[in-house]
Parts: C-alpha cells; sequence; structure tokens
C-alpha cells in the first residue's frame, strides 16, 4: 500500500469512518488491510499532478463574528481514500494562540499515544485524547518554540502504533506550512 499526502477543503466532520480492519462494515463491503508499519509515503498533487500542500480556510458565524481560521493536510491511502492522519491547525480570532487538532484512523494502541517530530528534532510524545466512529483525536494548543519548528522545517513525522504493536510513521510535508499559516494567523 502507499500513503500520500492530500489536502482537502472540507470540515473535519465530513470525513468518513477510516479503521485498520477493526471497525463493523456492512454485509457485503470487505474491510481495508491493516496498514503496514513502514509504509511509503509521497506527496500527491491534485488533477493536474500539482502538490496541493497545505490548505488554508477562513470562516465566521456572522458577519459581526470573528474570523476563525484554520489550515490543514492529510494522508490518505490511494487505492481506498482511507484517512490516516489528519493534521489541523486553527487560529481561534478571541486568543489568536494556535492550535492544533490531528486525527489518527481507529484500531490504535492507545495507551502509547502518539509522536510528534519535525526533522530530525527531538520526538514529542501526544496522549490521544478520545475516540469516536471517524478516528481518534489529539487536540493541544501549539507552543512557540514548535511553531518556529515547523514553519523552518521541511517534515512533520506523526507516528502512533497499531492494535499488533507496530509502529506506523506517516511524514507530512512542511514546504508550504510557512506561507499558509501567514495567511491563516
Amino acid at each position: 500500500m502507499r500513503i500520500v499526502a492530500k489536502s482537502f477543503f472540507v470540515l473535519l466532520t465530513v470525513f468518513g469512518a477510516a479503521g485498520f480492519g477493526h471497525a463493523q462494515t456492512p454485509k457485503g463491503k470487505t474491510t481495508p488491510a491493516p496498514v503496514p508499519a513502514a509504509a511509503p509515503a509521497a506527496p500527491q498533487g491534485d488533477a493536474s499532478g500539482n502538490n496541493t500542500g497545505w490548505v488554508a480556510r477562513c470562516t465566521s458565524a456572522s458577519r459581526d463574528a470573528p474570523l476563525e481560521c484554520a489550515m490543514e493536510q492529510t494522508a490518505v491511502l490511494t487505492k481506498t481514500g482511507q484517512l490516516i492522519v489528519l493534521v489541523n491547525i486553527r487560529v481561534p480570532g478571541d486568543t489568536r494562540t494556535p492550535v492544533a487538532l490531528i486525527q489518527l484512523p481507529l484500531g490504535l494502541n492507545l495507551p502509547v499515544g502518539a509522536k510528534l517530530q519535525v526533522d530530525e528534532g527531538k520526538a514529542v510524545d501526544v496522549p490521544i485524547q478520545t475516540c469516536e466512529a471517524r478516528g481518534c483525536y489529539i487536540n493541544a494548543p501549539i507552543a512557540p518554540d514548535v511553531l518556529t519548528q515547523l514553519k523552518s522545517g521541511k517534515q512533520l513525522k506523526v507516528s502512533f502504533q497499531n492494535l499488533g504493536k507496530e509502529t506506523i510513521s506517516i511524514p507530512m510535508p512542511l514546504g508550504d506550512f510557512a506561507t499558509v499559516y501567514d495567511k491563516i494567523k
């Protein structure tokens, strides 16, 4: 299986249920095979073959409400379209402090949590806070030093373990992170 990074303009709630073959499926449908531990990854572009990278969007509840902006990038399996990782970074209008929401698939070794690493820097352990039908989630503010690393880095690696205790590392390109972040801050 090949994993690719791809950005979407849709909200997190639009993504379908993703699993490692442990979620129930309707009769007559097959469940995707588990993700291998060291699956190769590559950026995927749009229909023309261009790399779309990080995507930014801003919304407001009304004309008088402050804008809330976010940027995101996803990694999906090419054959099935199954979401493996979604990284969403938003800057709430009231605090202006960036917050990361990371969606991971179901079927994880929850006690281990996940690790985030920019380039060859120190890996940071992050707890998985909750799971529901669409996946498991991490929600955390982004410290100023981590934001600096993301802006100057080449790759964010998101690592987690499946139920078979195999470590899965998903690279998320950071090439256009700084440019897109400047649009949402």
